[in-house]
């Protein structure tokens, strides 16, 4: 439903990595925004979903434990389209306290006059605090969705200063932008079967870059032939493109050295999650 791509877009700037694949999201990423009159911290939780392994154990408790820290809930649909999953996630949320705001996403995708109808069927499932359709590829209605969360949340301390979009450290952006790149270019289990671990992040001040070692994990030999590619192919072209988001980001130029190592069944394995940053 895009719950990243929504959070970058309301930020104006990326700090948070989106794919059209499920589960993208891993960890609870949490992303600042910074008005005249008020700050907004959001918590983009993993997705939830019903876990085949200990790390999709991980991170349906992660979107839970974020549940219990909010003032408030968006929760992302898709504009015209109620899948069974919605479901399960609706008997999730009836235990929620905090008040919930329902958010279509992909509005532009459909009729305005279809979005108010699918809005009003929703509306009949549970109470919501509001309800709104938008599109966040194409920003529309993203500053009312603010004014709703704004007059939604208590008066309290600012957290953040004025500058920060996110209190992610730079090695976790780094190694989210990393697999990001993998996501969209590996299909099947492959990108989901991949960990990141950003080992080094040096300045070389001779040369005015960063260097960057990180090592990319994966769960069998076979992985490992297609994430390298032929030729190198596959790790160069991944290389290149986290290279060109974390200069974005950074704004330094960087060089980016990556390697490839199997560690079978990490994601069953309580060990390798904790080394993952995943417990």
């Amino acid at each position: 439903m895009g719950k990243s791509t929504l959070m970058n877009a309301l930020l104006g700037q990326k700090v948070a990595i989106v794919s059209d694949k499920p589960q993208t999201t891993r960890n609870t990423i949490r992303g600042v925004l910074t008005l005249e009159h008020a700050q907004i911290v959001f918590l983009d939780t993993p997705g939830l979903h019903n876990p085949l392994h200990k790390l999709g154990e991980y991170m349906v408790k992660s979107a839970f434990q974020a549940l219990e820290d909010v003032d408030l809930v968006l929760w992302l649909v898709e504009a015209g389209v109620w899948a069974p999953a919605d479901n399960h996630i609706l008997g999730e949320l009836s235990t929620v306290r905090q008040p919930v705001i329902l958010v279509a996403n992909k509005a532009d995708q459909i009729s305005p006059a279809e979005s108010e109808d699918f809005l009003h069927e929703v509306e009949q499932k549970r109470e919501f605090a509001a309800s709104i359709a938008v599109s966040a590829l194409q920003g529309t209605k993203l500053s009312e969705l603010i004014e709703l969360i704004v007059e939604r949340l208590e008066e309290g301390p600012k957290y953040y200063p004025d500058d920060w979009l996110s209190d992610q450290p730079e090695r976790f952006i780094v190694a989210e932008f990393i697999r990001e790149e993998l996501f969209l270019r590996t299909e099947q289990e492959v990108p989901h079967s991949i960990a990141v671990d950003v080992e080094e992040i040096k300045e070389d001040a001779e040369k005015n870059l960063l260097r960057i070692r990180a090592t990319i994990y994966v769960e069998r030999d076979s992985q490992k032939g297609i994430v390298i590619g032929q030729g190198g192919r596959m790790l160069k072209a991944v290389g290149t493109g986290a290279r060109l988001q974390i200069e974005r980001l950074l704004g330094t130029r960087v060089h980016l050295d990556l390697w490839v190592k199997v560690k079978k069944d990490w994601r069953n394995k309580p060990g390798a999650l904790r080394e993952f940053g995943y417990e």
